[in-house]
């Protein structure tokens, strides 16, 4: 793994990053909802793309690796946020994701005392971020424009809800990682 900073994945993910302020705009303030729905979808479809041009590029680096989970958790909660207060989303499922978040903070400052930076990126965490941010476009459309409501918002609270399990699902994972690092750093020993 590489400590470039200037790679064209990593560029991509900052400009990921660029895309949350500009969606919160859209949606919020000129609630110019269509424009919102091509961000959100260009912010998930780079999703992908980064991780294929790193690996594709040799160009996996450790920044790479924590800018790509912070651009998708700051989609996430941004959209949450957004959704909740124009009434796409109900606050019950806003909670439910927002709670599995809290669980790896805490799983993370764990981890921090004993000396280990965030775990890994979990296939099923990657599977669920991507149900979630292909979700979110289409849940917006449903609420946006009336003809499309039956069918996308079929579509959408399906990949909303299966990515929802599966986040919590990967939160598990995380948390089960975390404490066999934890009682390994205790026994004196490798990690698990």
């Amino acid at each position: 793994m590489g400590d470039r900073i200037l790679t064209l994945p990593n560029v991509i993910s900052f400009v990921r990053l660029l895309g949350v302020p500009l969606f919160l705009y859209l949606l919020l303030v000129a609630h110019a909802d269509v424009a919102a729905v091509v961000v959100l979808a260009i912010g998930g479809t780079t999703d992908w793309v980064d991780g294929w041009i790193a690996r594709r590029m040799r160009q996996v680096s450790r920044l790479g690796e924590l800018l790509d989970p912070l651009a998708d958790r700051l989609y996430i909660l941004a959209t949450l946020l957004g959704f909740t207060a124009r009434d796409v989303v109900p606050w019950q499922f806003t909670a439910a994701l927002l709670a599995r978040e809290l669980l790896l903070l805490g799983s993370l400052a764990v981890l921090r005392r004993h000396g280990y930076g965030p775990p890994p990126v979990h296939y099923v965490g990657k599977t669920a971020t991507f149900l979630l941010l292909a979700a979110f476009p289409v849940l917006l459309l449903a609420a946006a424009v009336p003809g499309a409501a039956t069918v996308a918002g079929a579509i959408g609270w399906g990949l909303a809800w299966w990515g929802l399990v599966l986040y919590w699902v990967a939160g598990a994972l995380y948390v089960v990682q975390a404490g066999r690092l934890v009682r390994a750093v205790r026994a004196g020993g490798a990690p698990a």
